[in-house]
């Protein structure tokens, strides 16, 4: 095995179960974030001696490609899986994502979830996010403040009802 297959070997068995959640909190659906993720280390390993930053290259590529399926003709019809998806969450997720937050996270409308999880949950600047989701600061800034607001009347709703 060269050092580069090694390498990359290397970083994606490190990284691979943080990646697939970020890619799930993109799409909140666990075989889209699979193919999601499949995808982007595809395009990584084809880049990977170019790639300084390779998490921030495989994300932005998983924000990217995310994007660009979404606004398919195909997707925007009815799915099945749309409808309900009672399927137990994969056996490796942790108590964490099965929580009520991570529930509001996915009922977000599907850009503010985005900017929630890359803002808030990675924490990238404004900047940083307005140029991985290829939009201005300003739809960013309101789309994060729509998606924290969302998310805390969610949880405080879900307080009462405990």
């Amino acid at each position: 095995m060269s050092r580069r297959d090694a390498d990359f070997t290397d970083f994606v068995a490190a990284r691979q179960t943080h990646l697939r959640r970020i890619a799930y909190a993109l799409c909140g659906d666990w075989d889209r974030a699979e193919d999601l993720l499949q995808t982007s280390l595809t395009k990584l390993y084809v880049a990977w001696p170019r790639a300084a930053q390779p998490e921030a290259y495989v994300r932005q590529v998983m924000v990217r490609a995310n994007v660009d399926e979404s606004r398919r003709p195909w997707f925007r019809r009815e799915r099945p899986t749309d409808l309900v998806d009672d399927r137990p969450a994969p056996p490796d997720v942790d108590h964490e994502e099965r929580s009520v937050l991570f529930d509001a996270l996915q009922a977000l409308p599907p850009m503010q979830r985005k900017v929630v999880v890359l803002r808030h949950w990675l924490g990238l600047s404004v900047r940083e996010t307005a140029h991985e989701l290829q939009v201005s600061e300003g739809t960013v800034k309101s789309h994060s403040h729509r998606g924290l607001a969302a998310l805390e009347a969610t949880v405080r709703a879900g307080d009462r009802v405990t």
